[in-house]
């Protein structure tokens, strides 16, 4: 199953596949510099416009309760997550304890931090509404387009500010305070990176090269 668009290059027109699926999940090639294939739905949804699931970072299951008792990773320094093997030699979460890798399988995980800037500094946001939902439109050189919905984010037993704010959770934690992790934000007027607390539940957007 699959698609493709038109692409110049080298002053020549070339046919080359933009969309199609891995192990059965969509994806959309945005046109980015890395060729990073980006998900069409988040981890737990059937359509772009779902919430889909929540995950604190590191964990690969939903949870009751999303608090820094029960976090697996809140607090652990980056030494001490490498030598409990939660994350890699580039400190970036290993496969066993990365949601997109343990639910989707096949070649799909979670984005790098420097894989969600390259999202947020190649393409186009645009905050706008999809059957009913609220999210921003991410378009990228080539026109295509992704939808990423408003989905808010969980702390405790309590769903926050789904249609209005919606965030992405990386693999990559913040280094310079063990309680936190890196991820994108957006919301109306504004998309950027930031880092806060890995206890927290948010939404993971796969990604596959």
């Amino acid at each position: 199953i699959g698609g493709g668009g038109y692409y110049f290059i080298n002053e020549r027109i070339q046919y080359v596949k933009t969309h199609g699926t891995i192990n059965g999940h969509e994806y959309v090639d945005l046109g980015l510099p890395s060729g990073l294939k980006w998900a069409t739905c988040n981890v737990g949804a059937n359509k772009p416009e779902d919430y889909g699931n929540y995950y604190a970072w590191g964990e690969t299951a939903t949870k009751s309760k999303y608090t820094e008792d029960n976090s697996l990773t809140y607090g652990h320094s980056i030494s001490s997550l490498q030598s409990q093997g939660i994350i890699d030699g580039n400190s970036n979460l290993t496969p066993q304890h990365d949601a997109a890798t343990a639910n989707w399988g096949g070649s799909w995980r979670m984005p790098t931090y420097d894989e969600q800037e390259e999202l947020l500094n190649n393409c186009t946001w645009e905050r706008t509404t999809q059957n009913g939902v609220n999210g921003h439109k991410v378009t990228g050189t080539n026109g295509n387009s992704i939808f990423l919905p408003a989905a808010g984010y969980r702390s405790g037993s309590s769903l926050n500010n789904a249609g209005e704010y919606g965030s992405c959770v990386s693999s990559t934690p913040y280094e310079s305070y063990s309680n936190y992790v890196c991820y994108f934000s957006f919301g109306s007027g504004y998309q950027y990176v930031d880092w806060y607390f890995r206890s927290y539940g948010r939404s993971v957007r796969p990604v596959s090269e």
